[in-house]
């Protein structure tokens, strides 16, 4: 499977913005697709992911009640939503995907797919 991470930019803190991410190539038996967001000097951090055949959604802390993860009706097409923006949300956006099933969706080293990644940027 091939991704493509899409719809970063600069953003003032409160605001919205919402990244896609495409899927390309072998779709069928994908366990998981997800999102996670890595700033220099810190490890990959996981951000939001979706069980593909299931629909079961995960968030990481950090993000709860402010971001959304929802798969678009192309059945390709994951999105995160995110709302009430703050400066520590700004990142690279990264969307991965696995096939297999054994770890945790947020265990960001059980994903052998990924994006190129997308820039968030929040202003204060």
């Amino acid at each position: 499977v091939q991704l493509q991470a899409s719809g970063g930019g600069l953003v003032q803190a409160g605001g919205s913005l919402r990244l896609s991410c495409a899927a390309s190539g072998r779709t069928f038996g994908l366990y998981a697709v997800g999102w996670f967001r890595q700033t220099p000097g810190k490890e990959r951090e996981f951000v939001a992911g979706i069980h593909w055949s299931t629909s079961t959604i995960f968030y990481g802390d950090s993000v709860k009640g402010r971001f959304l993860i929802s798969r678009g009706d192309a059945s390709n097409l994951v999105y995160l939503s995110m709302n009430s923006l703050k400066p520590e949300d700004t990142a690279v956006y990264f969307c991965a995907a696995r096939y297999g099933g054994r770890g945790t969706i947020p265990s960001v080293g059980t994903y052998d797919y990924w994006g190129q990644g997308t820039l968030v940027t929040v202003s204060s």
